[in-house]
């Protein structure tokens, strides 16, 4: 993958633009996002928020013109400063606290969401990912991270005019990317080979700065490897099982590589879900490298290694036939100073001993700190997971429980809800933020201040599903009834409803519509309307996801729902910004215990809009009866009966409690009672559900710990 910078040269009264530009600071910084959109509101949206861009496309004159401009340079100089005091600084909350490591800590993930200018990520764990290293960045906990840069193309979806989802492949211009090559001692383009793979495979690699964090992706995507090696990392999550484990030894013995390359030793692993789980492997070779027998640097090693598994249930893990293991790893092996009996060993799990090899059984062996991504999904892994420990009871498998959180820098709203933040709760409350008593100063905010954010936030998000309607109206040709089904006629006044995830059978997106008569009644009552906007994308090779949003789609081009139904295409970061914003209630209704944990329902509480959830994953412990509306929760098998009863439940709570609240308006416009909702979802969920308490969870549990520091 060629690039080259193609920044222009900006005038040197403005030079540190280009440091800021190629730093991922700026994009959860408000006054740097505003500095960047003051050279040209125009070009920053025509760039789709991306500053490399925009500064590409600017007229020369326009840089020499706020170069001289007292206003502009008095805000470039404050946000310069404020940059370099967070990325320079050897001060922050974790030397304070645990003193200095000596090494730092190594996290590898297939997947990063840090913005949509950086696509390097699917879904909600490399959304997770990006929160992550921002909050490190944050809080100055010593990490460098590692993933992949995918070379192909970017899927985008497309609704046809029947309403079935086609996949249409963008090729991938990195140009505007913010990312740089990283160059060996010669200047030139580092390369390093990856181990167990035959003939050799090189991967060069590109950092990305996250405020003082630092992540590194590999990039196979070179000419002196041949076209299949060059595509391992074409896309992400290759269905090829072949193909698919060329690219997890990538990531996890290339990952290590790259960081022996460049003089990283990190004291600690953490492997974000077990993709990268032959990072364990390549740590305990160079053990033995030095001496060490496999069972001793095996052990070692396992004391300073952190497995965060995110799945519910066992088929989420990959399983590679054993025949692939040993086409692969047998040669390495000898390296290792073990057999293939002992390896394969660690990777069978004793519930399916003939299924194959289990990374997620491999991790779990082979970490000493595990965990899953709520206390629910604690106990579902405990559980799910307890052969591996027979002779405890499920509930004492060692198996701890870190519940998952949202950056809140990124999330809450920077143009509205920020500024009400500042004035009610100080302006310490994004460094005070998971402390209970910071969110007090939300009960002060007056109910007419925050409902008039609200609009704001939801005539914003109204009029971007306006404008993408129109482009499909204008580029696509698509005729009327289709842009309607695009949301082209929702009302802003009405109460209105999100659904916005992946479009699969477990999250039964179309649960809503299970009673039609009941449905329509909701959304065509006169006086007082419900309407539902959703958003997401069936896999690929998902075919019932892709009949559920056809569905869906069918149901919005029908007149008879009065345009209250719309399905948002191409559901991407940018657009879930403007939905856990703006809309009035988010809906969640997966199969318990399906849900993980779940993020979006807690970027949409922290910026004031209440969750309507089923009891699952983080809602289980963020319900507290006051803040949002919950139903369901058993697990039991019968899916006809549930799906029956949880649609009951979410209909009886509109009509009953969601609806009257909302249009219960006084003398100010102000719907109060639903705004004391909106308030306890604000206050409840945003100390508890933040990456910067989650960052410190893992600190606290794990990392001190595995790096031994002082706690």
């Amino acid at each position: 993958m060629n690039r080259e910078n193609r920044l222009p040269e900006l005038p040197e009264r403005i030079a540190g633009l280009e440091r800021l530009a190629y730093n991922l600071w700026w994009s959860w910084h408000r006054p740097a996002w505003h500095l960047f959109r003051t050279l040209d509101p125009h070009a920053w949206r025509g760039s789709d928020h991306n500053p490399i861009r925009m500064l590409t496309r600017l007229p020369p004159h326009r840089l020499e013109d706020v170069a001289q401009d007292e206003a502009f340079l008095e805000r470039y100089d404050r946000v310069v400063e404020q940059f370099q005091r967070a990325v320079e600084a050897e001060d922050g909350w974790f030397p304070r606290h645990h003193g200095p490591a000596e090494a730092p800590l190594a996290y590898f993930s297939a997947e990063y969401g840090l913005h949509s200018s950086l696509p390097v990520y699917a879904g909600g764990l490399g959304v997770l990912a990006g929160d992550y290293l921002k909050a490190c960045s944050d809080l100055a906990v010593p990490v460098v991270a590692v993933g992949m840069i995918y070379s192909q193309a970017y899927v985008h979806q497309r609704i046809g005019q029947d309403g079935w989802q086609e996949d249409v492949e963008e090729p991938l211009d990195r140009s505007d990317d913010p990312i740089r090559r990283v160059l060996d001692q010669d200047g030139e383009p580092l390369r390093v080979q990856v181990p167990a793979l035959d003939p050799p495979v090189h991967v060069g690699v590109w950092e990305v700065k996250v405020g003082r964090a630092r992540l590194y992706l590999l990039d196979p995507d070179l000419e002196v490897n041949r076209p299949w090696d060059r595509g391992i990392a074409s896309r992400l999550y290759v269905s090829d099982a072949e193909q698919r484990l060329r690219q997890e030894i990538l990531l996890g013995m290339g990952g290590m590589r790259v960081l022996a390359a460049l003089d990283i030793e990190p004291g600690a692993l953490h492997l974000n879900e077990g993709h990268s789980f032959l990072a364990v492997l390549e740590r305990v070779r160079s053990r033995v490298e030095q001496g060490a027998t496999f069972d001793d640097a095996l052990q070692k090693v396992r004391e300073t290694t952190i497995f965060t598994t995110h799945t519910p249930v066992a088929a989420g893990s990959d399983v590679f036939p054993f025949q692939l293991m040993d086409r692969y790893v047998s040669g390495y092996l000898r390296e290792l100073d073990t057999d293939r009996e002992t390896f394969l060993e660690l990777g069978t799990n004793p519930e399916d001993p003939d299924a194959g090899f289990n990374t997620t059984v491999f991790a779990l062996r082979t970490a000493a700190f595990r965990n899953g991504v709520s206390q629910k999904h604690g106990e579902v892994a405990r559980e799910m997971w307890s052969s591996l420990w027979p002779d405890r009871e499920s509930e004492n498998v060692p198996i701890e429980a870190i519940t998952n959180g949202v950056h809140l820098s990124t999330w809450v709203d920077a143009s509205w809800l920020q500024p009400v933040f500042d004035e009610h709760l100080g302006s310490s409350w994004i460094v005070d933020q998971d402390d209970p008593e910071t969110w007090d100063g939300v009960d002060d905010i007056p109910d007419d201040v925050l409902w008039e954010v609200h609009q704001g936030l939801k005539g914003d998000m109204l009029a971007e599903i306006d404008s993408r309607a129109r482009t499909n109206w204008h580029d696509e040709r698509m005729p009327a009834g289709n842009v309607i089904a695009f949301g082209a006629l929702l009302d802003p006044e009405a109460l209105t409803l999100g659904f916005a995830r992946r479009f699969t059978d477990y999250k039964r997106p179309d649960l809503i519509l299970h009673d039609m008569e009941r449905f329509r009644a909701l959304v065509t009552d006169p006086l007082r309307p419900v309407q539902v906007v959703f958003a997401g994308e069936a896999h690929p090779n998902d075919t019932q996801g892709k009949r559920l949003i056809q569905r869906i789609f069918r149901v919005a081009q029908d007149p008879a729902f009065a345009g209250r139904i719309a399905f948002v295409e191409d559901y991407d970061q940018e657009l879930a910004t403007y939905m856990v914003h703006g809309v009035d209630v988010w809906l969640n209704n997966p199969v318990p215990p399906m849900e993980a944990s779940g993020t979006s329902g807690m970027k949409a509480s922290v910026n004031g809009v209440p969750n309507l959830s089923i009891l699952d994953g983080w809602w289980i412990e963020g319900y507290s009866g006051e803040n949002g509306w919950a139903f369901g929760g058993d697990d039991r098998d019968d899916q006809q009966d549930r799906d029956e009863r949880d649609a009951q439940a979410i209909y009886r709570l509109l009509e009953e409690e969601i609806i009257p609240r909302y249009y219960e308006r006084s003398d100010d416009g102000a719907p109060h009672r639903f705004v004391q909702v909106m308030k306890q979802a604000i206050k409840t969920v945003a100390p508890r559900f933040g990456t910067r308490r989650m960052v410190k969870d893992y600190v606290k549990l794990f990392y001190t710990r595995a790096l031994e520091l002082t706690t």
